[in-house]
């Protein structure tokens, strides 16, 4: 059986991220939070790929701010495309379930 506390709560997403058009080089932030108890697990995916962080990589670019926003160091922009280019979800989960955000896209602005 499970053993469900009455105060927990599935996760809802309260601030969802919106589009974003950034210079190449400069930092940006997704924003997303989420609410529920036990306190969610925020994740983002970046065209259905998760998106690793710092927590996975400690030089990456992307740091995953404590409320769930994903930031942006600089916007990484290359010859050989425009790997932070995409559409953004956020995906805040605890044992009772998970939410899911709006679609943000991450546009590079032209040079």
């Amino acid at each position: 059986g499970s053993h469900t506390q009455p105060e927990d709560m599935a996760p809802r997403i309260v601030e969802h991220p919106t589009d974003v058009l950034v210079s190449k080089g400069e930092p940006a932030t997704l924003s997303c939070k989420a609410e529920g108890r036990p306190a969610p697990v925020v994740e983002w995916y970046k065209d259905g790929e998760r998106v690793e962080t710092d927590r996975e990589d400690p030089r990456s670019h992307r740091t995953l701010l404590p409320g769930g926003s994903l930031f942006f160091l600089r916007i990484l922009h290359g010859r050989r495309g425009k790997p932070d280019e995409g559409v953004y979800i956020c995906v805040a989960r605890n044992y009772l379930g998970e939410a899911t955000s709006r679609n943000a896209s991450l546009e590079v602005a032209g040079e």
